[in-house]
């Protein structure tokens, strides 16, 4: 069963090893763990799993592999003397809850509807208002409420809110191929980061002034300016069009950055690249910025991302006129190539899913130009993307 599990962790892309799962086993061998399917579930997961994105595919793979192990008694026929549950309820019931019990007819008739029930159920059942199983309504069974019910199969009072963990898959945001959330693109652009001291000299220098105050015999206390990210981005966002179905990731692609990057330098653009670029889009004809400006301005030690979906006629790249908005003198694809030929760092993300790509002509167009630098806007796209920028030089 163990080593079936397993497989199927390598199967559905979770990068364990062979000296996890004997560890596994060997924390099993020590009964560090009572057991309990909860208990089995953290220990194998803290275990087998190094990284968060991938605890959604462990989750599923387990829930796969060890489907019904939260029912322990599952096949098991129990022959529980009628006294000890009217015991059960002399200890445990109040008198309000031995009325509700009356209500459905009495004792026996509770237990004769029970009786009939487990003669009548074929097989496990989970959840429901009728069948003997767990997680329901049920006068009868475990894990669930009824004020008229007898609980069977249980190991103790849940307080009624008992949920199979690895079916929750809270973890299911951090998989590497799904879109992302601010909180997610914060941690993958974290990658891009290289920390220079400038500034005033604010912050206690402790190695410094143990080394000083050590050399001259008093305390000598040494400043020194504080660490910060000291790459630049230059971000160039398209909008309109078919890219308002990506407005909400583009917003929070662009609150992380903000956050991350304190050299930050953001324009948009529409479909492709062209003589002008704008900070407002609400005075996008009116506030322009000449794109030979932008170039001027920013050194070639940014990094440039360009974000958008690619997805236009193919005359909007290659030919002079093909914008739809205006006539352009000059195809996008001279200025992307005039931006690449500056900046030797520079990438583009796509919100379209990436199995998608090859049904957009202009995709694979645009990808070409970027020399294969398009990377899909997920986690792992983004984890990709900022090592390509940071290999660039």
């Amino acid at each position: 069963m163990f080593i079936h599990f397993f497989h199927e962790l390598k199967k559905a892309g979770v990068p364990v090893t062979v000296r996890e799962y004997l560890t596994l086993m060997e924390a099993l061998d020590a009964d560090i763990i009572d057991r309990a399917p909860t208990d089995f579930y953290y220990l194998s997961r803290a275990t087998l799993v190094k990284d968060e994105r991938n605890i959604d595919k462990f989750d599923k793979v387990f829930g796969a592999t060890f489907k019904g192990l939260e029912s322990l008694a599952e096949g098991l026929e129990v022959d529980i003397p009628e006294e000890w549950l009217r015991k059960l309820t002399e200890k445990f019931l109040t008198e309000e809850e031995k009325a509700q019990i009356e209500a459905l007819g009495g004792w026996d008739k509770l237990m004769e509807a029970l009786k009939k029930r487990l003669e009548e159920q074929k097989g496990r059942h989970q959840g429901g208002s009728k069948w003997i199983g767990t997680g329901g309504t049920s006068p009868f069974g475990a894990y669930g409420y009824n004020p008229e019910g007898v609980r069977i199969g249980q190991d103790g009072n849940r307080n009624f809110r008992a949920v199979k963990v690895w079916d929750k898959r809270e973890f299911k945001d951090y998989d590497d191929q799904v879109e992302l959330g601010t909180r997610n693109i914060k941690m993958a652009l974290r990658r891009l980061r290289k920390f220079a001291r400038t500034g005033s000299p604010d912050e206690l220098d402790l190695d410094g002034t143990i080394r000083e105050t050590a050399r001259h015999g008093y305390l000598d206390v040494q400043m020194r300016p504080e660490r910060r990210n000291s790459i630049k981005v230059l971000i160039f966002f398209d909008v309109g069009g078919s890219m308002d179905w990506h407005i909400q990731l583009c917003e929070e692609l662009f609150s992380a950055a903000k956050a991350e990057f304190k050299h930050m330098e953001y324009f948009y653009f529409h479909n492709c690249l062209y003589e002008k670029v704008w900070k407002k889009n609400s005075r996008r004809f009116d506030d322009v910025t000449p794109t030979w400006d932008v170039l001027h301005k920013y050194g070639n030690d940014y990094k440039v991302i360009f974000v958008g979906d690619a997805s236009m006629s193919p005359y909007e790249i290659m030919q002079p006129g093909g914008s739809v908005e205006h006539f352009n003198e000059e195809a996008g694809v001279t200025w992307m190539k005039r931006v690449g030929s500056i900046y030797s760092s520079m990438v583009w993300l796509n919100p379209v899913k990436e199995k998608h790509w090859d049904y957009t002509h202009s995709i694979g167009m645009m990808r070409d130009v970027m020399e294969q630098r398009m990377f899909p806007l997920t986690l792992d796209g983004l984890d990709k993307a900022m090592k390509e920028l940071v290999r660039s030089r």
